[in-house]
This record gives structure tokens, sequence and C-alpha cells, in this order.
């Protein structure tokens, strides 16, 4: 096992959850690896899981195995908004290897003024062709007038958000495969849209996964026969300190006195 925990926690956690670290090591990071994280699907993640998921602790984690020998972070940048352009530096801070750009705004109407009130020439924008042709006239009109009482109250658009990495990152694989250096090629998405560079890198005869959820893989990937490890088997060591369960902080505790106990320079890492 080549696991070299980068703080005190990790290493705590790791004494505590031995059969994870043993996983990871010897299943998904066994050869030299590159990681490739698409932050504006993980980030969606957590509306499922109900707890967030921290970029610095992913970065202690994926660290603290010798193999992992580049880790990308895809990432948009909200410019004008504080939180988002703190975390593009701090990711650098910890060693990512960043790729961003801006998130795109875009406008979508909602003003239903000067069309019929059966018409489906806004709701069409936000629901899918298959389930619009099942709406009959009655629940047509009825959507329409949940958005004229929208549009009463003085809102007539929606802002969407948009940032997509799927070139970027089919770049750095390629990139990454050409260079020789990477046996293993971990992807944290679920997106149907890899499904080509991951058939491409396998009939290449190199190894590929998926960081994802159960559930939550596209079908065009689970297809592709590619391992897939549940990031909530790891939830210990990624996800924000405070959505830690007393039980879990209390043996993290006890680990970090055993730990000093037998020598290891002091350190005050978060539970």
């Amino acid at each position: 096992m080549v696991f070299n925990p980068k703080n005190l926690r990790v290493k705590a956690l790791g004494n505590i959850f031995p059969e994870r670290i043993r996983e990871l090591d010897e299943v998904f990071f066994s050869k030299p690896t590159a990681v490739y994280i698409d932050w504006s699907n993980v980030i969606h993640w957590q509306e499922k899981i109900n707890w967030h998921i921290s970029l610095e602790r992913i970065k202690l984690l994926l660290d603290s195995f010798d193999q992992i020998q580049a880790v990308h972070l895809y990432c948009g940048t909200l410019e004008g908004n504080e939180l988002s352009e703190r975390q593009v530096k701090d990711v650098v801070e910890w060693g990512y290897n960043l790729v961003t750009k801006p998130v795109k705004r875009m406008s979508l109407s909602i003003d239903i003024s000067s069309i019929p009130s059966d018409s489906t020439a806004i709701i069409k924008n936000f629901v899918k062709k298959s389930l619009l042709s099942k709406l009959d006239i009655e629940t047509v009109s009825f959507l329409n007038s949940k958005l004229k009482q929208l549009n009463q109250t003085g809102e007539r658009s929606l802002e969407e958000l948009k940032c997509n990495f799927d070139v970027e990152m089919g770049r750095d694989m390629l990139r990454d495969f050409l260079s020789g250096k990477y046996e293993n090629f971990v992807i944290w998405s679920g997106d149907s849209d890899f499904q080509s560079p991951i058939k491409q890198l396998t009939e290449d005869e190199k190894s590929v996964s998926v960081f994802s959820m159960s559930g939550s893989v596209a079908p065009e990937i689970d297809e592709a026969g590619v391992l897939i490890f549940d990031i909530r088997k790891i939830k210990e060591f990624i996800c924000w300190p405070r959505e830690l369960g007393d039980s879990i902080k209390d043996r993290i505790a006890v680990q970090l006195e055993q730990i000093k106990a037998k020598g290891t320079p002091e350190e005050a890492p978060q539970l």
C-alpha cells in the first residue's frame, strides 16, 4: 500500500476506514494516475446526498496516494462573485491543475403576455419534448397561468448559469495519454459526454474509472464497463467538517491522541 497521509486528520480517518484506503489504493490508484474533476457536475451531487463536498479535502485525500501524479479541476468563474473568485484562488493554492473560464449567464424568457393560454411557446424551453408531448391542454394552460402570476409580480425572465468543460477535459485526457506518464485515468463525472474518450482509452489498454454515485451514472458510461466508485463511501474524507456525526468526530479525536502519543508532530486539524 502506498498511502502517505497529508495531515493527521487524513491519517486518523485512514486508520478508522482502512478498507476504503485499501480499495482506493489497490483498485483505483494502483498505477500512475491522472484525475479529472468536473466540478459543475460534482457540485450537483450535493442535492442528492444531502452533504457538501470540500475541494480542499478531496485534494488532501488524493495527494495522500503516491500513484496520483496529476489532479485536474474544471471549474467556472462567476465574475463579480466574491466567493467564486476566492474559490479559484484557493484551488490553485491547494495544488489543483485548474482550468477555468467565465460562467455564462443566460436569460430565459417567461413572458407569456403575447401568447395564447394553451400555447407551449414558453414552457417548451423548460420541459423536455418527450414529456411536453404527453401534457394535455388543461395542464399547459395551468402552467401558463402560473407563469402569468410570476409576470404580474414583475418577473419576465429567469437567469440560467452555464459552463461546460467537456472539450477541455477531453483535450487534457488526450494530452496525458500521449505523454505516456499515466496508466490510470479517473473521471469525477457521470456525464454521457465522456463515453467516447473512455472507450478510446480502454481500447488503448488504459484503466479508466468513474467517481460518481450509484444510480447517477449515464447508461452510456455503465455500458462502457469501467469501474465505478460511489463517492458516498468516502464521505468522512471529503465532506464539510460540521457535517460529520458526533460519533465519527469522537473516533477521530481518539485516533489523533493515539497518533500523537506515538510521536507524530503536533498538528491541529479540523474534525
